[in-house]
């Protein structure tokens, strides 16, 4: 098992805590605890206040025992889509500040077996959650062609989404998709030349997303932030791809995912969020070089309106 320190440094960390504008006798949640980088940071912040942490992978689990004897911490080892009822029934119905570093932990993509990674041949599973049934195996296994096409192009962006799609049903005729390698072996011919490793990478951020339901757990979450924030109270969201970036952006800028921004009767916009970042905070080429995953980070703030 890594250490705190080394399954997962965190990302934007100094931008993290000045987004959140932390206060030493605020309520502060970190949704995706992992390794307890930010939260480290956060606590440090804190004289009488509370941080509630929430991570459904029970790695993460071990890493909250640092904390086990600090009455300022509480840990949630359950999925945030259910923000609003753990904090009620943790007696924190209205908080000052919610970070979301989202995406996979190094720790979770560096761990071979969890099958998170191309670069490890491992079964094919995927979940963050091991205690759920779904698996990227079992997706492959059932899942029609046009399902697959869908959930390829719409995920991954995958540009030969039903050409992979057709691949993987005709190859499942004659034998088990079970591996890494089983998958890589029947989709090689299909990536571009001298692009294979990002092809690869958008078909298991494909898969990724369908096993972990990924965007309805981040568009659930969101809507429930509204709802747990105080009046002035910060939300932080750290995303790394465009699929997500696209959601948080959309809510904090029209209260909606999709479609444009309602308006009352005198044409005042309906949105329960106002944009503190006009454009979304990138790291800078001193961190990216020591930390390469914060290369793809985009860093969105924005305040109870």
């Amino acid at each position: 098992m890594d250490s705190p320190s080394t399954y997962h440094v965190p990302v934007m960390l100094s931008e993290c805590l000045e987004g959140l504008q932390i206060q030493p006798d605020g309520i502060y949640v970190d949704v995706t605890f992992g390794g307890g980088g930010h939260s480290r940071a956060i606590l440090e912040k804190l004289t009488t206040g509370r941080l509630l942490v929430f991570d459904q992978d029970p790695d993460a689990a071990s890493n909250a025992l640092e904390f086990k004897d600090d009455q300022r911490f509480t840990f949630i080892p359950a999925n945030f889509r259910h923000l609003k009822r753990y904090l009620k029934l943790n007696k924190a119905p209205l908080v000052n500040g919610i970070l979301a570093d989202l995406g996979v932990s190094s720790h979770q993509i560096n761990t071979p077996e969890r099958g998170f990674s191309t670069r490890f041949d491992a079964d094919l599973d995927m979940r963050m959650n091991p205690n759920i049934e779904k698996t990227a195996r079992e997706v492959l296994k059932t899942r029609s062609a046009a399902e697959l096409q869908r959930i390829l192009g719409m995920y991954g962006e995958v540009t030969n989404a039903r050409t992979a799609a057709e691949a993987i049903i005709a190859a499942r005729y004659n034998s088990q998709i079970e591996t890494v390698n089983d998958l890589k072996g029947i989709l090689m011919r299909y990536a571009p030349k001298h692009r294979e490793n990002k092809y690869f990478a958008q078909v298991f951020q494909a898969l990724r997303i369908e096993v972990n339901d990924e965007l309805a757990v981040l568009e659930e979450f969101l809507a429930q932030v509204p709802e747990v924030l105080a009046p002035d109270g910060r939300l932080v969201v750290m995303s790394y791809h465009s699929l997500e970036d696209r959601l948080v952006k959309n809510y904090i800028q029209k209260g909606k995912f999709y479609g444009e921004v309602e308006k009352d009767f005198y044409g005042n916009e309906i949105k329960p969020l106002k944009s503190v970042t006009r454009k979304p905070i990138e790291a800078t080429a001193e961190e990216i070089a020591v930390n390469p995953r914060a290369r793809s980070a985009k860093l969105r703030i924005a305040e109870k309106a």
